[in-house]
């Protein structure tokens, strides 16, 4: 359900449907853990700053962290009340970010696993949580419609992203973290101003439900994957 890179590119971790998440080696394809311990689907793995653990979200309602080294079970963090949609690390990997289906987003140390602050204002499920390139702002995504921007040491919410006419499954910053890009089940993902919560631009041209959109490295291209079978490549500009 979900892959990703490494910070150093050397191995990959996976997140699958068989209550499992996966660490491969990214040169030789070979299985370097298996990090079983959740006990229904695993929606998303994502591996910390410095490539030491990876953290887990699953429908069984919690996360959980793991050290890659091992594939020991680090810590739970409990305290969703439905499915855990996505998890991601702060870029200096002290905190941790949840989706969940209870319509909220959560942060938490992660170090200690304790519960930090919640994001409470989503009136659907929260599909996407990710933080700003500085780790001082919050994106969420939600069933809502909407996206939104929050304060990462306050929990308050500095910008609504309004404007999708159907759930938006995702939200990305920009390397540089001035825009955001959303995606959306209304088959069009949109580019936003982080200053202003404007939107500045449609990516139309799907015919599908729009599930993901990103950036580039460098920030000039967006790439979108849709239900219509094509993924595809935009100009950022």
């Amino acid at each position: 359900l979900s892959a990703a890179f490494s910070p150093d590119g050397k191995s990959i971790v996976t997140a699958g449907d068989d209550q499992t998440a996966r660490l491969w080696d990214a040169a030789t394809g070979a299985e370097l853990q298996q990090l079983a311990g959740h006990t229904d689907v695993v929606s998303s793995a994502a591996f910390s700053p410095d490539g030491k653990t990876v953290v887990t979200a699953s429908r069984d309602q919690t996360a959980r962290t793991w050290d890659t080294a091992t594939g020991k079970e680090l810590l739970q963090l409990t305290g969703h009340t439905d499915a855990v949609n996505t998890a991601a690390y702060s870029p200096d990997g002290r905190s941790i970010v949840t989706a969940g289906a209870d319509r909220t987003a959560r942060v938490w140390d992660a170090a200690a696993g304790d519960a930090a602050r919640l994001l409470k204002g989503h009136t659907g499920w929260v599909t996407s949580a990710a933080y700003s390139p500085d780790g001082r702002a919050i994106v969420t995504a939600g069933q809502d419609r909407t996206a939104r921007i929050w304060d990462a040491a306050t929990g308050r919410v500095r910008r609504l992203l309004k404007g999708h006419g159907d759930y938006v499954n995702s939200a990305a910053y920009s390397p540089d973290g001035s825009t955001i890009v959303t995606a959306s089940q209304d088959r069009t993902a949109r580019v936003w101003d982080v200053a202003g919560g404007t939107e500045l631009r449609q990516l139309v041209g799907h015919t599908g439900p729009v599930y993901t959109a990103a950036y580039s490295p460098d920030g000039s291209t967006i790439v979108t994957a849709s239900g219509d079978q094509t993924a595809r490549i935009w100009d950022a500009d």
